[in-house]
């Protein structure tokens, strides 16, 4: 019994760091004041809205400077990376 004890206690003891090295996913803070216009934004600006990071918001500039401004919000979409449910997730902090 004892040996059976320590055998469980072996493996609980060697599962635990490999849990806690999983990585934890955390939304970004909605730390925006005011709402940013998606057509004047700096790359730094749009990475401040949730789930949109460096990348996502350097193809949204470069996007802009290739094919103009957005005409509306949803035009966001657009943008390879970007979808309708991180336009929504984000809408009442956007304008154009």
């Amino acid at each position: 019994m004892k040996k059976l004890f320590t055998a469980i206690l072996v493996c609980v003891l060697s599962v635990v760091p490999a849990i806690a090295a999983e990585p934890v996913t955390v939304e970004k803070a909605q730390t925006v004041s005011q709402p940013i216009n998606i057509n004047t934004a700096t790359a730094e600006q749009l990475a401040e809205l949730q789930g949109i990071g460096e990348a996502k918001a350097q193809a949204i500039v470069e996007y802009r400077h290739v094919n103009g401004n957005f005409k509306s919000i949803d035009d966001l979409a657009l943008v390879k990376g970007i979808g309708a449910k991180l336009v929504e997730k984000n809408r009442a902090l956007l304008t154009l």
